[in-house]
């Protein structure tokens, strides 16, 4: 019998797997925007991107956000 009778571990260790990821990717993300310096307001609207679209956000950022830090 799996976990409540529904589960098996295998379901179970995925299901574990998948939030792991799902919460760690924008965590990384949000990091990486309170460390950087960025120009203007670009620093405060990344965090609400990341925020408020979560996971999708964070790929957002990192697909175009990290091209907008300041080069020191």
């Amino acid at each position: 019998m799996g976990f409540l009778g529904v589960l098996g571990a295998g379901e179970l260790s995925l299901i574990i797997t998948v939030a792991i990821v799902i919460f760690v990717i924008p965590l990384i993300a949000l990091i990486d925007i309170l460390r950087s310096d960025f120009e203007g307001n670009n620093k405060l609207i990344w965090v609400l991107v990341v925020l408020f679209l979560w996971i999708i956000g964070a790929v957002i950022y990192f697909i175009m956000g990290r091209n907008q830090k300041v080069n020191n």
